[in-house]
């Protein structure tokens, strides 16, 4: 099956709520070896003015890949996972992400073009709290290798 082309201006709504957690953003931390003291202590992200512990920038990627998984699941989209390689990822703050906060992200398909026997699919996440507001935006492309590539 070959990528569908129609996916261009296709949106996937929020779905499932994501629990920041402080242990979810202190095990990130290490994994990702942030070493602020915001991410591991409490005192340390209020004295910085924020309401609990402070999530690494990169954070949004595990709301994010939720929300990506919708679009790579959907049976109409023609994308075999295991053709994928990630080709790009950025982030942009409206604000940072803090232990209690409950997320979610709606995607959006923003660019699909056509690459030899493959694509190149572009998608955003916009990511917000359960209330509806803005936390971070993503943008993301993967390559979706065709046959014998």
């Amino acid at each position: 099956m070959s990528i569908n082309p129609d996916l261009q201006g296709r949106s996937y709504p929020a779905a499932e709520i994501y629990d920041v957690g402080r242990e979810k953003i202190r095990e990130f931390a290490m994994a990702v070896k942030a070493g602020n003291p915001a991410h591991f202590d409490v005192e340390a992200a209020k004295a910085l003015g924020h309401s609990d512990l402070v999530a690494p920038p990169t954070f949004a990627i595990i709301v994010a890949q939720r929300a990506d998984a919708r679009l790579v699941q959907d049976p109409e989209s023609g994308i075999d996972f295991s053709r994928v390689v990630h080709a790009d990822q950025r982030f942009t703050h409206h604000r940072a992400i803090v232990a209690g906060d409950r997320l979610v992200a709606e995607l959006h398909v923003d660019g699909v073009r056509a690459m030899g026997g493959g694509a190149m699919i572009t998608t955003r996440s916009e990511i917000s709290t359960e209330a509806g507001e803005k936390v971070a935006t993503t943008t993301s492309s993967i390559l979706v290798r065709g046959e014998g590539q």
